[in-house]
C-alpha cells in the first residue's frame, strides 16, 4: 500500500453511503468507542456533520478544518481514520495532485445483534472492557419479551387503512455496512483434503464458515494445520462443523498454548476508564503513563528495554485473567510493589495486594494510587502504634502524597520521575 503524507491543505469530501439513526450513535459510543477510542468516534461524527442538509455529500474541506474542529494533530486524525477503516465504519480513497484529494465514505455501525455475533469485534470488546461491563452491555441490549397470550392482535394492515393509488417509485437510500477486511493465509483446499470425505460434509465449509475460520485464525493466531485439528474436533454427527464448538476449541487451544487470552497483556486501559485529557501536572502525566502503556511494555521498561521473564509474564496474566484487573491498575501495582519490595515482584506479595484491590473494586489508575497510599499510611500508623516507636518509612513511589511540582524533591525522586515519564 502506498505511503501517503497527510497535509493540512489536503482536501477531502465526505460521501454518505448509509443512514445513521440515534440508535447507531448509541452503538458507536457503547460498542465501538471502547475499541477504537473517543478520537475515532469524534472524527466519525464530525465527518457526518460535514454533510449537506440532505446528508448525501459534503462540499470540499481541507484537513486544517478537521484539525481546528477536533483540536487534534494530523497524525492523530490519521490514526483515528485508520481505526474507523479497520472496524468497517469508513472507506478512504486518495488522488494525488498539486493538492492531494481524499474521498471519505461513511458506513453504518453494526446493529447490536450483528455486533455481538461478530466473532472479532465481540471478542475485542470483551477483552477491552472486561466481563462485568460486557455482561451489562449485553443485558442492556437484550430484547424485551412481553407475554401477549391473553391479548388479541388488532393491528390494521396497509390496505385496510389506505386506498390504493398510483404513485411514482422513489429509490430510497439503504443502510449499508462494511465487512471487516482481513488478509488470510488459511488454505481451504488443504483443510478439505486433510479431512476424509466420509467425515466432513462437502457443504460444511460454505462462505459463512470460511469467514468464521478466517476470523478465528486471525484472533487466535492459528495456521491451516492447527485449524484442521480444531475443525476435526468440532464436527457433529452429520459431518457439519459446529460453530460454537469451533469457537470454544480455538479459545481453549490459545489459552493452553499461551496461558492467556489473545493480546491481553499488550492492551492499554479502556478509553472509558481513562481520565480526561488536559491535566499537565506531573501527577497527571504519571497517570497518563499508567493509562496509555500496556502492562507488558510497562514491565519491559522496568527491565530497561529487555523482555520480561516468563515468570513475570505469567504473573501479569494472572492479574489480568484470574483477577480481571484493568491494565492501568496492573501498572500501578507493578510500580508500587517494585518500589516497596526492593525491586522484586514477589508472587505472594503481589497476590495479596491485587486481591485487596479486586475486592475494593479498583478500576482506574487514580483509584489504585489513592488506595495504595491510604493502605501504606494505615500500615505505618499501625506499626508505630504497636511498637510504640516511629519506624523508618520504607521507600515509596514518587507519585505518593507529595507536591511533585515543587523544586525541593530529592535527586533520587527526580530521577525516578524522569524514568517514569519517559515510558
Amino acid at each position: 500500500m502506498k505511503l501517503v503524507t497527510l497535509l493540512p491543505a489536503d482536501k477531502y469530501v465526505v460521501v454518505n453511503k448509509t443512514i445513521l439513526t440515534e440508535i447507531d450513535k448509541k452503538n458507536l459510543i457503547n460498542l465501538y468507542e471502547p475499541i477504537i477510542g473517543f478520537a475515532s468516534v469524534s472524527l466519525y461524527l464530525t465527518l457526518w456533520s460535514d454533510l449537506d442538509r440532505l446528508e448525501l455529500m459534503s462540499r470540499d474541506f481541507t484537513h486544517h478544518h478537521l484539525m481546528s474542529i477536533l483540536k487534534c494533530s494530523l497524525e492523530g486524525i490519521k490514526e483515528a481514520r485508520e481505526a474507523l477503516e479497520a472496524v468497517g465504519l469508513m472507506k478512504t480513497y486518495f488522488k494525488e495532485g498539486d493538492i492531494n484529494s481524499y474521498v471519505y465514505e461513511l458506513y453504518s455501525p453494526l446493529s447490536s445483534n450483528e455486533f455481538f455475533n461478530n466473532p472479532i469485534l465481540n471478542i475485542v470488546l470483551y477483552n477491552n472492557i472486561g466481563e462485568e461491563e460486557y455482561n451489562y452491555l449485553k443485558k442492556m441490549y437484550r430484547k424485551v419479551n412481553i407475554d401477549l397470550k391473553d391479548y388479541t392482535d388488532i393491528t390494521k394492515t396497509l390496505n385496510e387503512t389506505f386506498e390504493s393509488t398510483s404513485m411514482p417509485v422513489i429509490e430510497a437510500r439503504e443502510r449499508e455496512t462494511l465487512p471487516l477486511n482481513i488478509e488470510s493465509d488459511i488454505d481451504f483446499d488443504l483443510i478439505i483434503s486433510s479431512i476424509p470425505r466420509g467425515i466432513l460434509n462437502e457443504k460444511a465449509i460454505n462462505k459463512k464458515m470460511k469467514e468464521l475460520i478466517i476470523n478465528l485464525a486471525f484472533i487466535y493466531d492459528l495456521d491451516t494445520l492447527k485449524m484442521v485439528e480444531l475443525i476435526r474436533a468440532s464436527l457433529n454427527e452429520k459431518g457439519g462443523i459446529d460453530r460454537d464448538t469451533l469457537r470454544k476449541n480455538a479459545r481453549k487451544y490459545y489459552q493452553f498454548k499461551s496461558g492467556t487470552l489473545p493480546t491481553l497483556v499488550y492492551r492499554t486501559q479502556p478509553e472509558y476508564l481513562k481520565t480526561p485529557t488536559g491535566d499537565t501536572s506531573k501527577k497527571g502525566r504519571i497517570i497518563g503513563v499508567f493509562e496509555n502503556t500496556s502492562p507488558y511494555d510497562f514491565l519491559k521498561s522496568k527491565y530497561h528495554g529487555s523482555n520480561p521473564t516468563t515468570r513475570d509474564l505469567k504473573l501479569l496474566e494472572m492479574l489480568m485473567i484470574d483477577l480481571e484487573l484493568n491494565p492501568a491498575v496492573v501498572n500501578v501495582l507493578i510500580d508500587y510493589v517494585l518500589k516497596k519490595n526492593n525491586n522484586k515482584l514477589s508472587v505472594s506479595y503481589v497476590e495479596t495486594i491485587a486481591g485487596q484491590w479486586k475486592r475494593a473494586g479498583v478500576k482506574t489508575a487514580k483509584e489504585a494510587m489513592d488506595l495504595a497510599e491510604k493502605e501504606h499510611k494505615k500500615m505505618l500508623k499501625t506499626t508505630n502504634k504497636t511498637t510504640n516507636k516511629n519506624v523508618k518509612e520504607a521507600p515509596v513511589p514518587v507519585w505518593f502524597d507529595k507536591n511533585l511540582e515543587k523544586s525541593e524533591i530529592s535527586d533520587e525522586e527526580a530521577k525516578e520521575l524522569e524514568e517514569l515519564l519517559k515510558i
